[in-house]
């Protein structure tokens, strides 16, 4: 069981580990991160090597066993900046619960299992025991989040070479198959649904989804990367999490509604972390968008940037995590959010 702590930093760029200062004067190294989860200032599809660029920099820097998640795209008032997860294994006084987290790998995908059923499996597995280890049950889990492997065109010809045809011959196509797996693995993991209906999901012939799950794709990394966050008896700390999911890119009332619980509940908000997809039927609340049929730019930027405008209002900054393609992360059309808080301490005050 891991308690942490969580800091948000903002960045100058995407090879930016100036966080690892701030990690100094809260009394933590590199040595205690669980996960690094940024937001890069790429474009978020198939060639944004902002994300490749951001992975370098930081995982010479952190243990082994320690993840990183870089989503591309700060488009609109959306701000570079790194979120770490940190051990913190101070028991705070007047505290009976508090947040943990714990991160993980699955195993090297193949190019032709991405988007298909071995993907979902492994994603499970891993989800499954970093659950286990963290020492909760499913329910306590607020958070579940993967970074996942893409198709590029030398993976697509060398599939095709020996006879095989990937899950999608375009590359960011594949992005999508690949987040779907990923959310659905995190699904079946999390007792949201069976394998089964997953596997009917992937095939396009059933729609089940998570307001937990949130999951991109990058050509970074052959595995994918998963971190699991959770609220535990175990730990006493003044972080908390809840979560809920937008119906739409509109649906300012979903994400009040949860903010106003943390203000009831005399919480801070620390972070927010949405996924946002252009909603595929083609409208919003009735009229028609354009975010599917635009030649000059692909739909997870414009989703990205509606949703991201709309939480980083809410919050009162743009260092909000907002990644595009939602499928099965949340409703269609919609998207999945989380917002993690603080509490007060017996004395009025934080952490």
């Amino acid at each position: 069981m891991s308690a942490v702590t969580l800091l948000t930093v903002p960045t100058s760029g995407p090879d930016d580990t100036g966080a690892l200062g701030a990690l100094a004067g809260h009394g933590h190294t590199a040595s205690d991160v669980v996960a690094v989860i940024g937001k890069t200032e790429g474009n978020g599809c198939v060639n944004d090597f902002s994300r490749t660029l951001a992975a370098a920099a930081w995982e010479p820097r952190l243990p082994g066993s320690a993840v990183t998640v870089f989503s591309g795209g700060t488009e609109g008032v959306l701000s570079p900046h790194v979120n770490l997860f940190v051990r913190d294994g101070k028991r705070h006084e007047g505290f009976d619960r508090g947040l943990v987290a714990a991160a993980g790998r699955t195993r090297v995908l193949a190019p032709g299992e991405l988007g298909r059923a071995a993907q979902v499996d492994a994603v499970t597995e891993t989800v499954g025991k970093l659950v286990a280890e963290l020492g909760v049950s499913t329910a306590d889990v607020h958070f579940v989040l993967v970074k996942c492997p893409l198709l590029t065109s030398d993976k697509i010809a060398a599939l095709r070479a020996v006879g095989e045809e990937p899950v999608s011959g375009d590359t960011y196509e594949s992005m999508g198959h690949s987040r779907a797996a990923s959310s659905l693995g995190i699904a079946v993991a999390l007792g949201e649904c069976d394998r089964t209906a997953a596997l009917a999901a992937v095939a396009g012939e059933a729609e089940v989804s998570s307001a937990r799950a949130s999951a991109s794709a990058g050509a970074e990394l052959e595995d994918c990367h998963v971190l699991v966050v959770a609220e535990s008896t175990a730990a006493a700390n003044p972080l908390r999490a809840m979560h809920g999911e937008m119906k739409d890119a509109l649906d300012l009332a979903a994400v009040t509604a949860l903010l106003d619980e943390v203000e009831r509940r005399g919480g801070r908000v620390r972070q927010i972390f949405a996924k946002a997809e252009a909603d595929p039927s083609g409208s919003v609340r009735g009229l028609r968008h354009t975010m599917l049929t635009d030649s000059d730019v692909n739909s997870t930027r414009h989703a990205r940037a509606a949703v991201g405008g709309l939480l980083a209002a809410l919050k009162g900054d743009g260092a909000v995590y907002v990644s595009g393609g939602a499928e099965h992360q949340g409703r269609p059309g919609g998207g999945s959010v989380t917002v993690i808080y603080e509490l007060p301490g017996p004395d009025g005050g934080g952490a």
